[in-house]
């Protein structure tokens, strides 16, 4: 057992129940035993009272914000990694990287019917293969990193380098200044 702030951690391995059916196919595909998991108190899944009553500064999270992209006919949906600490540039940066002319926030009824995850606990790990994920330069070059779990009453810690190297992801500045 690991602690990260006063958060306990296992290995994901050994703790399905603690994660989504996505997250949880995601990682028996994908097996890394560097991924842990802790279970936390559902109502504190929000990254303010996450870091506060886990005694976790908020740059030592990553946050997984959705973006739909609009170009004519075309949508995309793709996954944006910033840290807790951080704001997230999505009509500027975001909505280049994705040739868009349009993008927002995906409304919140979508991501949870098309990631199969719960609201407050969206995370890379374990998306729709064709969505792209875009990493922050900042996230990237972190260590440990929390990140959700797929459900609201689990956390993951990955690094910055674990998160850069999943399939479909690109390291990119997206984080406001």
């Amino acid at each position: 057992m690991t602690t990260f702030g006063t958060l306990a951690l296992a290995p994901a391995s050994a703790h399905p129940e603690l994660l989504a059916p996505p997250v949880r196919d995601f990682l028996a595909a994908h097996p890394d035993e560097r991924v842990l998991v802790g279970a936390i108190d559902a109502e504190l899944a929000d990254t303010a009272a996450f870091c506060v009553h886990y005694a976790i500064d908020p740059s030592a999270g990553a946050n997984c914000v959705v973006v739909e992209a609009k170009r004519g006919e075309v949508r995309t949906l793709a996954a944006c990694l910033i840290r807790g600490s951080d704001r997230i540039d999505v009509n500027g940066a975001v909505r280049r990287m994705l040739d868009a002319r349009r993008a927002s926030f995906a409304p919140l009824d979508l991501v949870i019917e098309v990631t199969g995850m719960e609201y407050g606990g969206v995370t890379p790990l374990g998306l729709p293969a064709d969505w792209p994920i875009l990493v922050d330069e900042a996230v990237a070059a972190s260590g440990p990193l929390i990140v959700g779990a797929g459900i609201r009453g689990a956390k993951l810690l990955v690094t910055g380098e674990y998160l850069a190297g999943l399939p479909g992801a690109r390291v990119v500045p997206i984080a406001q200044g």
